[in-house]
């Protein structure tokens, strides 16, 4: 049987674990509520057709906060970061589609 490089070998048991301090997850829990208050307040301006935009963009960048920190994307080596890459790409070229679909079914008609 033929032998092995040790740094080929991605077994996660003999990978470092990253630990995260009580201090770093009250800092993520506070930014959380810091902008869950914002989509609060922002849910009251007049932003016209901004408002589902802003929404959504601080949507995105809660949920983002949620998988790098609390589900230690951040942390993980390079396979997992490029497997959870691909799948939001997959996501978004399947949300293109789909709205390029319902786009393109009232054309003419506006």
């Amino acid at each position: 049987m033929a032998e092995h490089h040790p740094d080929l070998i991605a077994d996660p048991a003999h990978e470092d674990h990253h630990v995260v301090g009580p201090a770093q997850y009250a800092l993520i829990y506070i930014t959380l509520l810091v902008l869950t208050a914002i989509t609060a307040g922002a849910a009251f301006l007049e932003l016209g057709i901004f408002n589902p935009i802003v929404a959504v963009a601080i949507a995105c960048l809660k949920g983002s906060i949620v998988v790098l920190f609390f589900m230690h994307l951040k942390y993980s080596s390079r396979l997992v970061q490029f497997t959870c890459g691909a799948g939001f790409f997959t996501f978004l070229v399947l949300v293109s589609m789909c709205l390029s679909d319902y786009m393109s079914r009232a054309w003419g008609q506006w």
